[in-house]
This record gives C-alpha cells, sequence and structure tokens, in this order.
C-alpha cells in the first residue's frame, strides 16, 4: 500500500467517522427520510418566515405536480434561475422527484449566456425571479423555451418584511408584458394537480447540471449525481457536526457548489436549519448573525473580510458560532486574524478554518479539522474521500513533499461534463489502484500527516470574490469589439476580491488608446457578460509577450503587474 492509501489524516478526524453509510436513495427520497425522522424541526428561515420538514416536504411534493402540470418528465432539464430563496431551492427537489435535472445558473447571467446555459443544458422550462425576465425573454436558445416560471421574492416573506420589500424594491420591478409562456409560480404550485409519481431514477442517476470551467477555462455543465450530492452533504454535516436543532447561514448563492452542497443540502441531510440568504451583503448576514444566531457560518474570504469591518458586530455576542469555514478561494492570513479576533472579543470562542473543493466535487471535499490547525494548509480529506499529489500529466502519486498536481476520489466525485467525453476523459482518470481519479488541474503538496496544500492553479481560471471567472470567456468578448487586435485577461492581486478581472489589450489604432477607450471596452464587456466577469482595468500594449510556443504568456502580464504595483 502507498503512503497516499494510508490515509495518514484519519488520526486527525476526533469524533468525525471515517466512513459514512450513504443510502442509495434519490435526493428527493434523502429529504423525505429526513421529513420522516423530524417532521417538526425547521428546515429553513428566510428572513422570519420558516417551514418544517413536513411543511417542506408538502411543497416540494406540491411543485412536483405542478412542473408535472407542464409536461415535465423524468429526463427533461430545468433551467433555475434563482438566489438563495425558497422557490429556488423547493423547485430544485421537485425537479428531482420527477427526474427532472435542474440546471443552475447566476440570476444576473446576461442574455447570451443564457442562450448558452439553455443550448447547453437543452432545458425548455425556466424559473427565475420576476425582475429577471427582461434578461430571460431576450434569449434566443436553438430550441426555444415553452415555459417561463416567475417567482416574486416576496412571495415567501412575512407580511411585513412583504410589504417593506414592496415600498423599497418591489414596486420598481418593470411589470411583466403579455407573455403566453410565462406562469407564476406561487399560483402554479398552489394550484391542484394530479399528484405527480416519483420517476423510476437511482441515487447513480443525474441530479444536478452546475456550470464551472472544467480543465479548459471555457464554462462546461458538470453532471453530479444523486450519490454525489447525497455524500458530499452528509460528508460536511459531519465535518461540521451539525445535525438536528443545528443552523447553517446559507450566503452563498445556490448556483454555486459551495451554496447548494454546503448551505443548502447538507443541512437537510442532517435535519439542521438553513438559513436563506437571497444576496449578499454584510449588513443583512451581521444583522442575521445577530437575530437568527447560526452555529455555522461557511463562506469566501471576502465574505469574512466584510463582516470583521462591520461596525455593528463589534456590539454583538458571537458565542453562537461552532465552526466557520472559508472556501472558493485561498484565505489570507490577516482575513482570518481580524475575523477571529472580532469572534474571541464578541463572547465567541471559533477559528475561521480553510478548506478546498471544487464544482466538479460537488464542492467543499477536505478541510482543517475543528480542532487542528495548520499554516497555509487547506487541511485534510472528508470522510471517504481521497487525496493525492501526482506528477502534473501523469497518474504517478509522488511522495509526500513533492509538489504536483492535487487529485481526488471517492463518492463525491461528478459523473463527467455534460455533452464532452474528451473533457470527462482528460479529468477522469483510473489509477493504478483501480478506481477513477479527478485530476483537478490543481497544484500542492502533502506533508508527512496527510495535510494537504494548495500552491497554484494550473488551469487558468480567475477567483474573484469567490467566483469563478475564465479568461477565455471574457477575450472572446473583448475580439468582438471591432477596435480590439489583441487581448488577454488576467487576475490580479486585490486588497477586497482577493483578484480582480484585468484585460490588457493591443488596438488595432494605437493612437486610440485612453481612458474614454478603456471605458468603453468595459461597457462592452458589461453589456455581454455577468459583472464579476467584466474588466475593472484596461491596459493598452502595442504588443503581447509570448511563450517559446507562440502563444499569449498570462504569467509575463501577471509578474509585470505585481512588479508594478510592489515598485
Amino acid at each position: 500500500m502507498t503512503a497516499a492509501r494510508e490515509r495518514p489524516w484519519l488520526r486527525y478526524y476526533g469524533a468525525v467517522p471515517a466512513s459514512i453509510d450513504y443510502p442509495r436513495v434519490t435526493l428527493y427520497e434523502a429529504v423525505a427520510a429526513t421529513a420522516r425522522r423530524s417532521p417538526n424541526a425547521l428546515a429553513w428561515d428566510f428572513f422570519g418566515a420558516t417551514a418544517t420538514y413536513r411543511e417542506l416536504l408538502a411543497s416540494i411534493d406540491a411543485a412536483a405536480a405542478a412542473l408535472a402540470s407542464l409536461g415535465m418528465k423524468a429526463g427533461d432539464r430545468l433551467l433555475i434561475s434563482m438566489p438563495t430563496a425558497p422557490a429556488g431551492v423547493v423547485a430544485f427537489y421537485a425537479a428531482n422527484r420527477l427526474g427532472v435535472v435542474p440546471a443552475l445558473i447566476h440570476p444576473l447571467s446576461t442574455a447570451p449566456e443564457i442562450e448558452h446555459y439553455l443550448d447547453a443544458s437543452g432545458a425548455q422550462v425556466a424559473l427565475t425571479l420576476d425582475a429577471f425576465y427582461g434578461v430571460l425573454a431576450q434569449a434566443r436558445p436553438r430550441r426555444p423555451l415553452r415555459s417561463i416560471l416567475l417567482a416574486r421574492i416576496g412571495d415567501d416573506l412575512p407580511p411585513l418584511k412583504r410589504l417593506g420589500f414592496w415600498l423599497t424594491k418591489g414596486r420598481k420591478i418593470a411589470a411583466v408584458p403579455a407573455d403566453d409562456r410565462v406562469r407564476w409560480w406561487k399560483e402554479l404550485a398552489a394550484s391542484k394537480h394530479a399528484a405527480a409519481p416519483r420517476a423510476a431514477t437511482g441515487t447513480d442517476d443525474p441530479a444536478a447540471i452546475l456550470f464551472s470551467g472544467g480543465t479548459t477555462g471555457a464554462p462546461k455543465g458538470i453532471v453530479l449525481s444523486n450519490r454525489n450530492l447525497i455524500a458530499e452533504g452528509m460528508q460536511a454535516a459531519a465535518w461540521g457536526g451539525m445535525g438536528g436543532g443545528d443552523s447553517i447561514l446559507a450566503v452563498l448563492p445556490i448556483f454555486h457548489g459551495f451554496g447548494l452542497g454546503v448551505c443548502v443540502n447538507a443541512a437537510f441531510m442532517a435535519g439542521g436549519k438553513s438559513i436563506l440568504v437571497p444576496q449578499f451583503s454584510a449588513e443583512v448576514v451581521a444583522r442575521l448573525l445577530k437575530s437568527a444566531r447560526p452555529n455555522l457560518l461557511v463562506g469566501v474570504p471576502t465574505l469574512y473580510d466584510a463582516l470583521a469591518k462591520d461596525p455593528s458586530l463589534a456590539r454583538s455576542d458571537l458565542s453562537c458560532l461552532r465552526a466557520c469555514f472559508s472556501g472558493a478561494d485561498t484565505l489570507p492570513r490577516p482575513v482570518k486574524e481580524r475575523f477571529e479576533a472580532l469572534v474571541a472579543a464578541q463572547g465567541g470562542r471559533v477559528k475561521l478554518l480553510e478548506g478546498y473543493g471544487l464544482t466538479e466535487a460537488v464542492t467543499a471535499i477536505m478541510a482543517m479539522p475543528l480542532s487542528e490547525y495548520r499554516e497555509g494548509s487547506i487541511g485534510i480529506p472528508f470522510p471517504d474521500m481521497d487525496a493525492a499529489i501526482c506528477r502534473f500529466g501523469t497518474i504517478e502519486e509522488l511522495p509526500p513533499g513533492e509538489e504536483g498536481e492535487i487529485c481526488i476520489a471517492g463518492p463525491a466525485v461528478m459523473t463527467g461534463y455534460l455533452d464532452d467525453p474528451q473533457a470527462t476523459a482528460e479529468a477522469l482518470k483510473v489509477h493504478a489502484d483501480g478506481r477513477t481519479w479527478l485530476h483537478t488541474g490543481d497544484l500542492g503538496r502533502r506533508d508527512e500527516d496527510g495535510f494537504f496544500y494548495f500552491t497554484v492553479r494550473a488551469k487558468r481560471m480567475i477567483k474573484s470574490s469567490g467566483f469563478n471567472v475564465y479568461p477565455a470567456q471574457v477575450e472572446q468578448v473583448l475580439y468582438q469589439h471591432p477596435l480590439v487586435a489583441d487581448a488577454c485577461v488576467i487576475g490580479v492581486p486585490d486588497p477586497s476580491q482577493v483578484e480582480r478581472v484585468k484585460a490588457v489589450v493591443v488596438l488595432k489604432d494605437p493612437a486610440q488608446a485612453s481612458d474614454a477607450t478603456a471605458r468603453l471596452l468595459i461597457d462592452f464587456c458589461r453589456g455581454r457578460l455577468i459583472k464579476w466577469s467584466c474588466p475593472r482595468e484596461v491596459e493598452f500594449r502595442r504588443e503581447l509577450p509570448k511563450t517559446r510556443v507562440g502563444k499569449i504568456d498570462f504569467k509575463v502580464l501577471v509578474a509585470e503587474h505585481v512588479e508594478r504595483s510592489n515598485g
């Protein structure tokens, strides 16, 4: 047995089980089992409006019947373009009851992006908010949308908060024009429909499509099975010690594996409560930390940075927090120290621990144990997950201390990329032990005790405020502008976003380089890309550096930017 197979990290598990018995059921069946165990426990809280597990299951069944009334059946796809709110969560599990596969996307996606997601998924039914109808309606996929289901953010709010939302934001939402495709989600789900039979799908069948960059930098659909989501949810719950009576703040979006897999699904697997937050702001999260008092908090570094700077928390009791994890991006040490100091000053003893994961394995698959800390480490694998460091581009496993590609195996690893067998074969490889391993494209190492350390992303992807930005996608948009001859998009250090998006551009006419042209190109991108992907600055050059084989050398551009900034 090799060192990697010895799993030396197990001795740091404490009370966490080394292995978990995962039920061979669908996600719907897993939630139904939780409802049978704890029918009266609260499943979710949405600004004071709540639902027990009995009520959650009833709403899922009603929503499934509503979707079935539209002709949806096993194998169909449902596009969910929703914030973290009850309608999107219920629709996700309702689709699973029918064997319909939801494809979840950012609700602020642009019309061209929505077209791509619809074409990739084949969805002909979409659920979104009334505020986003206009952009969705502009999309022109190859297979036209058959039904557009519209929810309102006020649908699930308590009466006073619903009125407050209407007075401040709701009345500013444009009226939805006449459109035969539109059905209002709340009314549709509340109508009487024939009960929808459960689909004859199993634990290994697809349960969700999430979009990420894969190994090439272009957005790809990642197919996750019921087993993937159940396993990762149970693993994350075990790692954080989450069970009945516990609550987690669901501030991360459900189109993101972290938000869906940990903030919502892990809570439902454990019988805990998910406190749903539709839009992140430090003010809202701070208020919920004081009023809802969650036990667990997971987020990206920018979330913790913003919370540490929020003056209202300096007067709050934070002893409720039992575990806090940071993922989706490297956690800067100053952010960790500031947040921990804030919690300690307000009665808490929690440590902010770093983890590691990727959408190709739902989300987090390793983290620091609650009782341990290693400087710079991303932690150790979750129960039943294995990790190894391989020589890049091979399946040869390296000994402790050597840098190579982080590879992972276990029940959370995806089934593959949507309709892309070549990319799937490049990412999923059978090793000498006969198991299928995910080659992450990330470089790192591990120590003798089995703690892993992230070094750098080998695949070219930018993490800005915890969101994936794919340079190739941004460059493709820049190349569409008539002034642009050449372009390279890079991520550069940023104190608040960790990385910000910068475009280095060669113009067809260098004389047109100006601040006005830079603003023109940024606005051009904003009309075609979600805001996270848009450049925050543009630098003009007469030529771009090239590698020996003639490719644009983005690493040189990053190094030059850093050198100038430090100089």
